[in-house]
């Protein structure tokens, strides 16, 4: 059961992803921009989440490589929700 959650968690974050940047090619809103580069790492990110728990058991800790990530996803979103949003 698992692998199923992690899975769709993969597939959700990489679903709005390029949901995100179609609508950014489209409509040319910074907002779309900044919100798709933010969900392009959290999908990293959960990937990263599937190797650490389903794929490399009993391998190295990803949760740090992960936290990072995650961190900058969002250190971006805020960046380009105070700064570059118009």
């Amino acid at each position: 059961m698992d692998k199923v959650v992690y899975g769709l968690c993969v597939g959700t974050s990489l679903l709005c992803t390029v949901m995100l940047f179609r609508a950014y090619l489209t409509d040319r809103l910074p907002l779309l921009l900044w919100s798709g580069l933010c969900f392009c790492l959290l999908t990293l990110s959960n990937g990263l989440l599937y190797a650490d728990f389903i794929i490399f058991v009993n391998g190295p800790d990803l949760s740090l490589v992960r936290n990072t990530t995650t961190l900058a996803g969002l250190g971006i979103l805020i960046y380009g929700l105070i700064f570059r949003t118009s």
